[in-house]
């Protein structure tokens, strides 16, 4: 930085870029990008079809659905995101999603299913860290 030993002070960051860089001012070019971050990441991830829409399953989830030759058949599948988007809706954080006999604990915001349960599983009726419930 440079010392201005005539008025006892520090050359600003912005009297430096405009003396060297013959760049406009900072707060001017600030003025023109006015756009929040949320703002931004939505036009980047609009540009590139990135949008976070669809349902995602954990690695947990899907292990459980496996060992539980648990099968969503296209219906199902659309019905569960269906139940996602209602709890998204009502303002949901962590639902219970129920489909047909299965059982599925989702993770809204990030539009996640943390983990499934057959019939079998759901029989003792006890779902823990919800704060919602949709029956599909």
């Amino acid at each position: 930085m440079a010392y201005n030993k005539i008025a006892n002070q520090f050359t600003s960051i912005e009297q430096l870029s405009q003396q060297y860089l013959k760049n406009k001012s900072l707060p001017e070019k600030q003025e023109k990008n006015n756009l929040d971050f949320a703002d931004i990441l939505k036009k980047k991830q609009d540009a590139t079809g990135d949008v976070s829409s669809e349902l995602k399953f954990s690695k947990h989830a899907s292990n459980r659905m496996t060992l539980r030759n648990m099968n969503l058949s296209a219906s199902q599948s659309k019905r569960l995101e269906e139940g996602v988007q209602k709890a998204s809706e009502k303002g949901i954080n962590e639902s219970l999603v129920l489909v047909d006999s299965m059982a599925f604990i989702v993770n809204i915001k990030n539009k996640t299913v943390v983990t499934a349960m057959n019939q079998e599983e759901s029989k003792s009726n006890i779902f823990t860290n919800i704060d919602g419930a949709i029956i599909m």
